[in-house]
């Protein structure tokens, strides 16, 4: 897997996108902390999360097909600057009534993050081989679970620190030295895109017939049915576990924010063993039987962590558990990545992958606002056991598909190069 690494430009993107992980990573930690301090409210709290889901919502599928007309290297060079400006507004939040400063900046910033991830996603197919596709999209989960580990533990002690403007300030930076390390990337030549000349309205026109063509390729692509409907699911138990996980760790737990710090971290560190495993020995594995099996393991392996305290008492079999996950999640994160690299033609890639955000979006938020309701009458054991479930059934129906012959075989990208890299 490390062997991917040689390739220059690919190491630079992916040493570029683990620092701006860390930096996100401590963000991601910091927001809350500092809305529940300042205003007390859960509800506030949960707000954040709201706003930036809302941003994926509505522009997820459309940003994907602007992907595809920009040179993508570029979008995400922009992209990064404009997330380390966003960032300094940050810098004013000292009180409650400039709380909704944080829900502009968390909805702005997931605003670009759709330009930036699909654009992402739809490069690296040009920085590696085909055979290589399973590697590197293990390392990029190795470098998220490394971000996940490390970056809210120092986002924890840089808020206590410094505040969030402090951890503001450390994120924007981080951006800075991605968006460097991406502008060294050397891409290799490529024929021009198509840009649409004429009016206005001409121009609107062709963006919509875009965006409907990118449509039409997932619709029209069994395997890409088969991942959209699989992630669907997933994206619902997921909104559940987003939303319900807090009241797990403070009913059935009985502990606090400490012991659902330990429960993430050790994910995170289940996560890079699972990511070295996938990436060293799953190359010749059907992406669809990685997200299958993966999918199938993640809802397992979390409704027995959800009833485990049932029957033993205390934290330990959970950070097992939490830890063990990480394998299933890193073989279904780079299932369906490689999936949608190697199902989607390099002209509609972007779209693509926008339009999964989405889908993802969509169903996270169906899912937060069931278990935002159900949490009001059951426990969150109970409420969370639809997690499960939503992982499970993701995964029975990917494999189902894969040996009904619902999916066909992984195709070579197409990629219009004029040279290799």
């Amino acid at each position: 897997m490390l062997a991917v690494l040689r390739r220059r430009d690919f190491a630079m993107l992916w040493f570029a996108g683990l620092i701006s992980m860390i930096g996100d990573g401590m963000l991601a930690v910091a927001l809350p902390i500092a809305v529940y301090h300042l205003t007390g409210s859960a509800l506030a709290t949960g707000g954040v999360l709201i706003a930036n889901k809302l941003s994926a919502l509505a522009l997820g599928s459309f940003a994907g097909v602007f992907v595809d007309r920009w040179d993508r290297q570029r979008t995400m060079v922009t992209a990064n600057v404009i997330r380390a400006l966003l960032l300094l507004p940050l810098l004013a939040v000292n009180s409650a009534d400039r709380i909704w400063i944080v829900y502009v900046i968390a909805a702005a910033l997931s605003a670009v993050g759709q330009f930036f991830r699909p654009a992402e996603n739809a490069l690296l197919p040009l920085l590696v081989d085909r055979d290589q596709l399973v590697p590197a999209n293990s390392l990029n989960a190795l470098g998220a679970n490394l971000s996940g580990l490390v970056g809210p533990a120092l986002g924890g002690v840089t808020a206590a620190w410094i505040g969030l403007g402090g951890v503001a300030a450390v994120d924007s930076v981080s951006y800075v030295i991605a968006l460097v390390m991406i502008a060294a990337i050397a891409l290799p030549a490529q024929r021009e895109r198509a840009t649409t000349q004429g009016s206005p309205r001409e121009k609107a026109r062709s963006l919509g017939r875009d965006w409907l063509e990118g449509l039409r390729s997932v619709s029209g692509n069994p395997t890409l049915r088969v991942v959209f409907t699989a992630f669907a699911l997933a994206s619902l138990g997921e909104g559940v576990w987003q939303t319900a996980f807090w009241g797990y760790v403070d009913q059935a737990l009985e502990g606090g924010a400490p012991e659902a710090g330990w429960l993430l971290s050790a994910q995170a560190v289940g996560g890079l063993i699972g990511a070295t495993l996938i990436g060293a020995r799953a190359r010749n594995r059907h992406p669809l039987a990685l997200l299958g099996w993966g999918s199938m393991g993640l809802g397992l392996i979390d409704l027995a962590l959800f009833n485990y305290p049932a029957f033993v008492g205390g934290i330990g079999l959970g950070l097992g558990l939490m830890a063990v996950v990480g394998l299933p999640a890193t073989a279904f994160g780079t299932g369906y990545t490689t999936l949608l690299q190697t199902e989607s033609a390099d002209e509609n890639r972007g779209r693509v992958f926008g339009a999964l955000l989405a889908v993802s979006a969509l169903f996270m938020i169906a899912g937060a606002v069931f278990a935002g309701f159900a949490m009001e009458r059951f426990s969150a054991v109970t409420v969370l056991t639809f997690d499960g479930l939503g992982y499970v059934f993701a995964g029975l129906y990917a494999l189902r598909a894969l040996m009904s012959g619902g999916a066909r075989q992984p195709v070579t990208p197409t990629v219009e190069r004029l040279v290799t890299p």
